[in-house]
Formats: C-alpha cells, sequence, structure tokens
C-alpha cells in the first residue's frame, strides 16, 4: 500500500444516512468513521486526524455549522462538507462563511456527492502540499545557517552532509547530548531528494517498550484497551520521507528484532494486525553512547548495528572546537535578542572570555540556554560576566585563572587560523618562538585530521 489511504469522517444523526454513507465511501476506498453528534466528532477529532468531514446541518445539540466553527477555531486540518434537508441561498452562505468547502442537499445523488468529495480531498490535497513547501522553505534556510562552527572538524561534518544527502544510505550520527544531532539529520532530510516528504522524528529514549511498538508501526483499533481508533505508525507517516530515531541505543532487543525486519523488508505490520504494509523511507539514526561497547556487551544487535553503520557522522563536543563559541554565541544572542526585542550587540571581552574558558559538558544546547537567559536577565547592549549563569564543571575544565583563559584563547586562536603559527602568533600580538613556548607549556596539539567516510 504506497498511496496513502484518504479517511473521512461522517456525522450524523440519522442511522441509515450514517450507514449508507460509510458503507458507499468504504466501497471507493477511502477509509471511513462516523459519529451520531458533533460533539462526538470533535472528541473522534481530537484523537486522530481526518482529511474530510461530511456533516449534517441539523442535529441535535450542537448543529453542522458549529461543529464546522469549533473545527476551524482549533485550527484541524480537515476539509469540511456540510448536509442540509432545507436547501437555501442563506444556509449555503452560512456553511461557505464559516469555511465549509461546499454543502450539498438531501436528497442527494451518491455519484454527485462522489464528485464533491473528490474536488473537496483535492483541494485538501493542494493546501497541505503548499503548507509543507513553505515550512519546508523556511526550514531549509534555518537548519543550513545554524550549522555554525569555523573550525575544521564542523567544516568536515558539513562536507559529509553533502556527500551523504543525495543517496539513499542509512546514515548514523554520534555525539555527545546536545550537540545538534538532530539539526544534522533535518539537513541530511532538507538537502535529499526525499526533502518534500516528512521527516518523521521518533525520541526512542522517551519511549516505553509497550509504546514504542504502537508508535513506530501503527495500531488496529481494538489492539489493546484504549485503542479506539486506527492508528498510522512512525514509518507509515513517514512514507516517501525520513525516519529520524534519535537515541537507538535505548531501544530493547525485542524491538531492535522488529525494527531489523521492517529495515530489511521495508514493510510494517500494525500491532493488532495481520496485513503487510509496504513503506518507503530513509532511516538516520542517532546516539550519545558507544554502539560498539552495546553490542560487545550484548545489549544491542549487531546485525542491526551493520544495517544502520552504513554512513556514519560523527559531531564533535563543543569542548573540543573551542574556536566556535564566540560564533554560537553571537548567533544565539541575534537570535533571542530578535525574539525578546532586546537590544544587544554583543559580549565584552570579560563574558566573552568566560564563555571561551568553559568545559561545556552540555554543549551547544547549553551554551544557547545560558545565552537565552543573558537576554532575558542582562542590561542592553552588552553581556556581562554577572549575566551568565555558568555552572562550575566538576573536572575543574571551568578554571577561571590567568592560565587557564589563557590556555582557551591560544587554543580558540590556533583553531581559526588552522594551526598556523605564523598567522597566530600576528593575531595573538606575540612572536612565533613565544607561542611555541606557550604551545609546549601548555601541552597543546593540533586536532587530528578526520578520516573521510
Amino acid at each position: 500500500m504506497s498511496e496513502e489511504t484518504l479517511s473521512i469522517l461522517i456525522v450524523d444523526d440519522e442511522q441509515v444516512v450514517r450507514d449508507s454513507l460509510v458503507h458507499w465511501f468504504t466501497e471507493e476506498g477511502y477509509e471511513v468513521d462516523s459519529s451520531v453528534s458533533a460533539t462526538d466528532a470533535l472528541a473522534k477529532l481530537a484523537g486522530r486526524e481526518f482529511d474530510l468531514v461530511i456533516a449534517d446541518i441539523r442535529m441535535q445539540g450542537m448543529d453542522g455549522i458549529e461543529l464546522l466553527e469549533k473545527i476551524r477555531a482549533e485550527q484541524l486540518d480537515t476539509s469540511v462538507i456540510v448536509m442540509t434537508g432545507y436547501a437555501s441561498v442563506e444556509t449555503a452562505v452560512r456553511a461557505l462563511k464559516h469555511g465549509a468547502f461546499d454543502y450539498i442537499t438531501k436528497p442527494f445523488d451518491p455519484d454527485d456527492l462522489s464528485v464533491v468529495v473528490r474536488n473537496a480531498l483535492e483541494q485538501h490535497r493542494l493546501k497541505r502540499e503548499n503548507r509543507l513547501l513553505r515550512q519546508q522553505i523556511s526550514e531549509d534556510h534555518a537548519s543550513l545557517t545554524e550549522l555554525i562552527g569555523q573550525s575544521e572538524a564542523m567544516r568536515h561534518v558539513r562536507e559529509q552532509i553533502e556527500t551523504v544527502a543525495g543517496v539513499d544510505s542509512t546514515v548514523l550520527i554520534e555525539g555527545e547530548s546536545g550537540t545538534g544531532k538532530e539539526l544534522v539529520a533535518r539537513a541530511v532530510h532538507r538537502l535529499s531528494p526525499r526533502r518534500y516528504n516528512p521527516m518523521v522524528v521518533v525520541h526512542c529514549g522517551a519511549l516505553t517498550e509497550t509504546l514504542i511498538e504502537s508508535e513506530l508501526f501503527g495500531h488496529e483499533k481494538g489492539a489493546f484497551t484504549g485503542a479506539q481508533y486506527r492508528k498510522k505508525g512512525k514509518f507509515e507517516a513517514a512514507n516517501g520521507g525520513t525516519v529520524f530515531l534519535d537515541e537507538i541505543a535505548d531501544i530493547s532487543l525485542k524491538t531492535q528484532t522488529d525494527m531489523l525486519r521492517v529495515l530489511q523488508e521495508r514493510e510494517i505490520v500494525r500491532v493488532g494486525g495481520t496485513q503487510s504494509i509496504h513503506v518507503d523511507f530513509r532511516v538516520i539514526a542517532a546516539t550519545n553512547r558507544n554502539l560498539t561497547e552495546i553490542v560487545k556487551d550484548g545489549r544491542f544487535r549487531s546485525d542491526l548495528y551493520y544495517r544502520l553503520n552504513v554512513f556514519t557522522i560523527h559531531l564533535p563536543a563543543l569542548r573540543d572546537r573551542y574556536g566556535d563559541v564566540p560564533l554560537l554565541a553571537t548567533h544565539f544572542l541575534d537570535k533571542y535578542s530578535k525574539q525578546m526585542n532586546r537590544k544587544f550587540t554583543g559580549f565584552d571581552r570579560s563574558a566573552l572570555d568566560l564563555l571561551i574558558a568553559h568545559h561545556w559538558p552540555g554543549n551547544v544546547r547549553e551554551l544557547e540556554n545560558i545565552v537565552e537567559r543573558s537576554v532575558v536577565v542582562g542590561h542592553e547592549p552588552l553581556v556581562r560576566p554577572a549575566d551568565l549563569a555558568l555552572a562550575r564543571s566538576p573536572e575543574g575544565a571551568d578554571d577561571l585563572s590567568i592560565e587557564a583563559v589563557e590556555r582557551r584563547h591560544i587554543i580558540r586562536v590556533l583553531e581559526d587560523f588552522a594551526w598556523n603559527q605564523t598567522q597566530a602568533s600576528k593575531a595573538l600580538g606575540i612572536d612565533r618562538v613565544t607561542l611555541y613556548h606557550k604551545i609546549r607549556r601548555y601541552g597543546l596539539k593540533p586536532p587530528a585530521k578526520p578520516v573521510r567516510a
């Protein structure tokens, strides 16, 4: 089932109307459900999405126009056709004014209704595609501009993204928490041929074993207690696009077995179902743990690991690219100053030295949070040391002594000039011999060149 089945909700307090419409549109290949009242319909709409609602205007309690108003007020992503047995221009105007696609009068010809339904669903599809395209363009710009850093390690990350984005290989992103793994995954997706289809995110560590199968593979109505409706899983929702499995190391061995089968066969079976459903997706996985060690310990299947580890991107910790701290800090300062309508222009020298000297155990996410807070509590135009809520690292790596700050600053300048000591010494205002002795004194070494994937 490569094409998505469109869904319709029939809302009418007459059982004969509900039954006939459910039968008719099920025969036409739609997924159809029904409600006896507008209140029941809103409850179903809160639990799942429908592409189209066909509602009678005259119903006991809340009528069809009120239902339409609530659907629009809650910005539910569905089209609406209203039915009425009391045809009048006034009724039509009211329905169209409140956002209905069209209205039909009872008794109606099923063939005529089918034409209206097809037109409504086509318009709904076009609106959704245009909205997704606008969102995609906006997010593409954001993802590319937020991959900030001039260090060799970050230049290599961007090269890897460009290399792998155009092919359909599985990607494994490694890196500590807060380094920006989801941002890299989105950049890969948005530069890929799949960019006009969804990227669906699964936070594996946030789901219990009892929930993750339903979340990944979906479930049929009645599959378990509380399963009142059929639900599509993440793999099915990502058809044509990308599934991003964040913190993949946290899934159980049983789920690993199920996931391996899906990756091999590109087919899923919903929980409580028997039908195999073909799905077309690309997988990007991420982990903040050493998967090789977990495989050795028997807590992660080696065959699944090899399926995931086709192309690996390693994200460096922020403490390994101190030269990027000023760039990132300035980016976040501009971002939150605009959001909060503040007029910050930068950091004073002491505040910047503190940021460079910090160990950053929480990586880029920690830096962003600290800069956001400084915009809230600080006084324009410059962020000062008192505005920075920097926690002292237990390792002592955020030592604020003159030597520690000098060491960090020298590392930053060397990284800025790709460890060219002649250019770095000029920027530091010292001669090359002095820089050479400081490099030896602090035990500094240029980073190893990354191995090209």
